[in-house]
């Protein structure tokens, strides 16, 4: 009896070599062995190009996948939709509740 390497249940081996218990299995961790080659693949790629941060300019981390350093935090599309408002406030128009 072997143990499956992706979800530790026990089964017998049909061939020598096979290490899950299932089809299922099988593809499951497939599909996370190819997940983790993409991120890893996508961090190398970063080495080679400087990233900043959309709203500050600080650079940004190689395992930051967002466009923004953690210090922001906030989505330069947000802030240039309040700003349009208060804009829209001081030029006379009423201000909308957006919640």
């Amino acid at each position: 009896m072997k143990h499956c390497q992706w979800c530790d249940k026990q089964f017998k081996n049909t061939v020598s070599y096979q290490i899950y218990c299932s089809p299922e299995c099988r593809e499951a961790a497939t599909k996370e062995k190819i997940a983790e080659r993409y991120v890893t693949n996508r961090r190398k790629e970063r080495l080679k190009k400087t990233r900043t941060c959309k709203s500050c300019g600080s650079n940004l981390s190689i395992y930051n996948d967002e466009p923004t350093c953690n210090n922001c935090k906030v989505n330069p599309s947000d802030v240039l939709k309040a700003l349009k408002e208060i804009k829209g406030i001081a030029n006379g128009k009423p201000w909308q509740d957006q919640s």
